[in-house]
Parts: C-alpha cells; structure tokens; sequence
C-alpha cells in the first residue's frame, strides 16, 4: 500500500505563486508515474502535470510555462511550482502515483485559492 500527503495549498492572490508537495510513503516501486491532477466546483477532475521516475514531464496546455513538475526520488516527493497564479486555477489539486504493476494510488487532496 502507498500513501501521499500533499501540502502546501492556501490562498493567494492572481499573478503569485505557490509550490505543492506530495510525499509518499509505503511500498514504492522505483519505476512509477507521479501526477498531479485538479478538481474545481462542477467541474471534471483534469489532469494538469506528470513526471516519470526519470524526469520526463508533461503539461496541461492550461498551465505550460506557468507550473513546473519536479520529483525528488530519493525522498519519494513530487512538487508543482505554481507561478503566474489565475483565478481559474483554483481547485482541489491532487496527487497520483501510478506503478509499474498500474496500482493506482491518491492523495486526500489540498485546496488552492486564487483571488483575483
């Protein structure tokens, strides 16, 4: 079993920057895929970034050259540097973990709030 805890979310106001963090913890395959992914009010849950485990990135159009996916292997924790804030980036953003044998794994998920 894996867990992931993210932190890091809050409320900030448009144009500023936050950074997220999703540490995992329990039986890790070295090789997996990390993801965040966001859910807003009467919205779809979508997928924003993803990282492999070695280092191959992938971005929602949305947020291309505004947030940057970056993993630290060693201590089993994926980032989202959130810069350039929108309003329409608030939402509850989740971490995943899917693992070579394609268990699926989630976080509890933390609410960012952009003000504009």
């Amino acid at each position: 079993q894996v867990q992931l805890v993210e932190s890091g979310g809050g409320l900030v106001q448009a144009g500023g920057s936050l950074r997220l963090s999703c540490a995992a913890s329990g039986r890790i395959f070295s090789t997996n895929v990390m993801k965040w992914y966001r859910q807003a009010p009467g919205k779809q849950r979508e997928l924003v970034a993803s990282i492999t485990s070695n280092g191959w990135t992938n971005y929602a159009d949305s947020v291309k050259g505004r947030f940057t996916i970056s993993r630290d292997n060693a201590k089993n924790t994926v980032y989202l540097q959130m810069n350039s804030l929108k309003y329409e980036d608030t939402a509850v953003y989740y971490c995943n973990m899917v693992n070579i044998w394609s268990e699926d794994y989630w976080g509890q998920g933390t609410q960012v709030t952009v003000s504009s």
